[in-house]
């Protein structure tokens, strides 16, 4: 039997969530593979049998695992798939070194997605030794291609300006909030930086402690935004409306997932050495 951590405060269903997840994500547990029953994991970890039902239920919830009617529950053959990010982050703010690299429009995902796992840093339920945030978005002093007016197609000063304080919002939130864990020694090692790009990007990605990429195009919609008291129909970039493909690296460095995790961690370096600059405040 699996012993649960008596000091995790977690409740018993979260962590035995976490070592089967742990074990899906590093491949003890391969794609395709079925999972141990539900008395089964119940007698593993010591616990209910309701409780194993629920932590089935959240890998389910987070795409990882899928049902099969008659059969039981098998791990999700597929690495590329719809993901919801907030789990993944949290998850990923249990390691001792976290890194979350960002590049997209404005950071508001982000910023909530990084809400709970800084307040559990905050109550003392979770201690990283070091965090290192990088967040990418598109200039705003610089004209755009898109988001665009539906008239012309023109770039629109009002609508950057409009979208400079969404940035300045969203952005400026969680480098406070992670810079402020460092000067209050809650964690060891802690910085936060925003820089811009001179091109908008269509897409938006995550990378998370170097392991998991998170990638997602921006639907291009008419959306009507009221600009200097006129309403003006613009072609506008909707990241809510965005799906995000996970893909997690394992122990090979020439499987597809690996290649994919490592090309993106290449592109946001050069990326960030290169052209990127601060963000003006």
């Amino acid at each position: 039997m699996q012993d649960l951590d008596p000091d995790d405060p977690r409740p018993p269903y979260r962590q035995v969530a976490s070592a089967l997840r742990a074990a899906i994500l590093t491949r003890s547990l391969k794609p395709g593979e079925k999972l141990p029953s539900g008395p089964e994991l119940a007698k593993r970890y010591g616990v209910a049998r309701m409780t194993a039902q629920q932590a089935i239920r959240v890998l389910r919830e987070e795409g990882l695992v899928v049902s099969r009617q008659g059969s039981g529950v098998f791990v999700r053959e597929r690495t590329e798939r719809p993901v919801g990010l907030r789990p993944h982050i949290e998850r990923a703010f249990e390691a001792e070194k976290v890194t979350v690299d960002f590049a997209g429009f404005s950071g508001e995902t982000l910023h909530g997605a990084m809400s709970e796992p800084l307040d559990k840093i905050r109550a003392g339920q979770v201690r990283p030794e070091s965090i290192r945030v990088r967040i990418l978005v598109p200039d705003p002093a610089q004209p755009w291609t898109l988001p665009a007016t539906v008239d012309g197609l023109a770039d629109s000063p009002a609508f950057r300006a409009r979208a400079t304080g969404i940035m300045q919002r969203h952005t400026e939130a969680v480098v406070e909030a992670v810079n402020e864990l460092g000067e209050l020694g809650l964690v060891a090692d802690a910085a936060a930086e925003v820089r811009v790009a001179p091109a908008v990007p269509l897409f938006k990605l995550y990378v998370i402690n170097d392991a998991e990429v998170f990638f997602g195009y921006y639907p291009v919609q008419e959306h009507t935004v009221k600009l200097d008291g006129d309403q003006i129909p613009m072609w506008d970039l909707m990241g809510k409306d965005a799906t995000l493909f996970h893909h997690s690296a394992d122990s090979d460095p020439d499987t597809l997932a690996s290649q994919y995790v490592a090309q993106s961690k290449m592109w946001f370096d050069s990326v960030w050495g290169s052209v990127a600059r601060p963000f003006a405040r």
